[in-house]
């Protein structure tokens, strides 16, 4: 049985996404990224992530080669950095770092000073699909931020969870079933 492809797409956009930024390159001129909602933790021994990235984006080629990335996780206010690096504003490569404010990590790549999260990360290894790579990051450095709502994709738009409701500890959960009146 097939699946076809309408139907997926439609399916995922009702699962929210983290919006981040998958950034490479040492040098200025040589820098690019893109706009990803493929970036989740793998490891916490030794701490790593995972990213997927379309073999036909530019930032996936500057990956293999610069063998380090960093993945900037946005808050509210990045709507347009996102935008940006996704390639909606038609702007591209380095000029995509006119907007925010950058850092160099410890491996060289780019990081955004006022993510949510940013880690800097060495290319452990890559495992190709028909279209995609899913590249494993090892990380080397981090910064996390409280202060800021965390940017997510959900049904073709931005959201930000500006409350939390009813939220609970794993440690307060039990064998039971949880209805929806438990979180209210």
């Amino acid at each position: 049985m097939s699946v076809d492809a309408k139907d997926f797409k439609l399916a995922m956009r009702q699962c929210a996404g983290a919006v981040a930024l998958v950034t490479v390159g040492a040098e200025h001129g040589k820098r690019t990224g893109l706009t990803v909602t493929s970036a989740c933790s793998l490891s916490d021994n030794p701490p790593s992530l995972i990213v997927c990235v379309n073999r036909n984006a530019s930032a996936h080629a500057r990956i293999r080669e610069e063998g380090a990335f960093a993945i900037n996780f946005l808050h509210e206010d990045h709507a347009v950095l996102a935008l940006t690096f996704s390639g909606q504003k038609g702007v591209n490569g380095d000029d995509r770092f006119a907007f925010g404010q950058w850092t160099r990590g410890t491996t060289g790549a780019p990081v955004l000073t006022d993510a949510v999260a940013a880690f800097d990360c060495l290319l452990a290894q890559e495992f190709e699909t028909k279209t995609h790579s899913i590249f494993v990051g090892e990380v080397r450095g981090v910064t996390h931020s409280d202060e800021a709502a965390p940017l997510v994709y959900l049904r073709s738009s931005f959201h930000v969870p500006h409350e939390i409701r009813g939220t609970v500890s794993v440690g307060d959960l039990d064998s039971r079933h949880l209805s929806w009146s438990d979180f209210s």
